[in-house]
């Protein structure tokens, strides 16, 4: 299936599709919403998901599309090369990320092993992301102190811990920076801290025990 917005751009890809023997495309939607509706009547084997779309994006379609149809994998294919992008998509159960300018034969071997359940990145992106999940994280997982919070929360708090503004963190997660506001409120009351300053102080305590 292929969600994106721009009616030409899904033209070509369609058009790319219908000449190979082994892939079909059996939906197209132009938005998030309407590629969760998609999903639930056609129960597609792949989704080839842009980010940026009206309304619900790429991201956020694709963490609950993940959640409701965990065997259904996503493919996300966008102009959009910078590493918060990239990092959010595999936090929501993304297994492959490339770009638009990718030729015609990456793209399809692309969605071949996605397909087949192989995680897939354009050459760029491998490479940074290699970099980054070398770091240590910045709040430790398996510590108690954060047990309550949820897997969106945690990553929040990550980025509080890093000092990113609610702004900053709503444009890297592809939220609004209400939303995020609303997460900043539930993680304070759950570790019982009074403002995000105290949380972040939380944090670099658990990570020197």
């Amino acid at each position: 299936m292929i969600a994106e917005d721009h009616p030409l751009f899904r033209s070509g890809v369609r058009n790319l599709l219908r000449t190979t023997d082994d892939l079909e495309v059996i939906g197209e939607a132009a938005s998030g919403e309407e590629a969760l509706t998609l999903v639930e009547q056609l129960q597609p084997d792949l989704v080839l998901m842009d980010i940026r779309m009206p309304g619900m994006n790429g991201i956020e379609a694709t963490r609950l599309i993940k959640e409701k149809h965990p065997a259904t994998e996503v493919l996300i294919l966008t102009m959009f090369r910078d590493d918060q992008s990239v990092f959010t998509a595999m936090r929501v159960g993304a297994k492959g990320y490339i770009l638009k300018d990718s030729d015609e034969e990456e793209l399809l071997q692309s969605i071949r092993m996605v397909g087949n359940g192989v995680a897939v990145f354009s050459s760029d992106i491998a490479s940074r992301m290699m970099h980054y999940f070398s770091q240590s994280p910045a709040v430790p997982a398996d510590d108690p102190t954060f047990s309550e919070l949820t897997k969106r929360e945690f990553e929040i708090l990550e980025q509080i811990a890093e000092g990113s503004s609610n702004a900053q963190i709503a444009a890297r997660l592809h939220i609004s920076s209400k939303t995020v506001a609303n997460y900043v409120s539930n993680i304070l009351n759950k570790l019982q801290v009074t403002d995000r300053h105290a949380a972040k102080r939380l944090v670099q305590k658990a990570r020197e025990e």
